[in-house]
């Protein structure tokens, strides 16, 4: 029976400095050349995935990788190539029920167009002090929207974001949590500036952990067989989920009582990973 291993890609891949260390790119073709699955589950949408490779003058034939899971997992596409496998969208209406629960929150927000255009999106930013919306807004201007009142919204949208500055306290998100029932609300802390919160709602059942079993199940990988590994709230159900989930030192503290705690992504904590698992000596 195959087995599976599923990777972060920020803060768990990818260094503080932005790049993929060489041990662990020697790890994942190692693993592939064992007949294991190897699996990236990123919460960056498609476009912006590419866009660090190219950062990394890495061409996507060179990522010995064979599914990335994006959009923390409203999408799935077999990789290298543009197959997409499966996709996930919200409708207009739910939508506006979002923007409108975000609005009594005060939150600044952005609303990302449907797979495969994920890159454009529609903005509100009333707080008028948010540096993290600042900077992602000045990444992505050439895609970016202000969300107006004669403003149309899309018919399908991928996600919709708010990005809070520091720590939004989980009381406030079980409250987000009730009020949006009927969505999926995933928080993480911002890939940015790395104390930022960043508030993520996709259709309901949308997760890391659910499009990792959809995608374990139509390749015939028994739970039994997956390995994980992560840094931050967004990849919590996925590690909980696998066989074997395992958590990088610059993790939350909050999260450190419940999984094995290995290396730093700056000290290939990935192969660490893969080697505490079994899967490579």
């Amino acid at each position: 029976m195959p087995a599976m291993f599923i990777t972060d890609f920020d803060g768990t891949l990818l260094t503080d400095d932005m790049r993929i260390r060489s041990r662990d790119l020697e790890t994942l073709a190692g693993l592939r050349s064992a007949g294991v699955i190897t699996v990236i589950a990123t919460g960056r949408s498609l476009y912006s995935f590419r866009r660090a490779l190219k950062h990394m003058d890495f061409h996507p034939e060179d990522l010995p990788l064979d599914y990335l899971i994006f959009s923390t997992g409203a999408g799935i596409m077999a990789w290298p190539g543009d197959r997409l496998i499966r996709s996930s969208s919200i409708p207009e209406e739910g939508v506006l029920e979002i923007s409108a629960c975000f609005d009594r929150f005060g939150f600044d927000y952005m609303i990302h167009k449907a797979i495969p255009d994920t890159s454009s999106f529609l903005f509100k930013f009333t707080s008028g002090d948010n540096p993290d919306f600042e900077r992602r807004m000045a990444m992505y201007s050439n895609f970016a929207t202000p969300l107006e009142a004669e403003t149309t919204i899309y018919e399908q949208s991928t996600q919709v974001l708010a990005i809070v500055p520091g720590r939004f306290p989980w009381a406030h998100l079980d409250a987000l949590r009730r009020e949006l029932a009927g969505f999926s609300v995933i928080p993480a802390t911002s890939p940015l500036d790395h104390k930022s919160s960043w508030i993520e709602v996709f259709p309901f059942g949308v997760s890391k952990r659910a499009s990792s079993q959809w995608l374990a199940r139509h390749l015939g990988v028994d739970r039994g067989m997956v390995t994980a590994v992560g840094n931050d709230y967004n990849d919590e159900d996925l590690l909980d989920w696998a066989s074997q989930g395992f958590l990088l030192n610059n993790s939350p503290d909050a999260m450190k009582n419940k999984f094995i705690s290995l290396g730093s992504n700056n000290e290939c904590g990935v192969s660490e990973a893969a080697k505490m698992a079994g899967l490579l000596r």
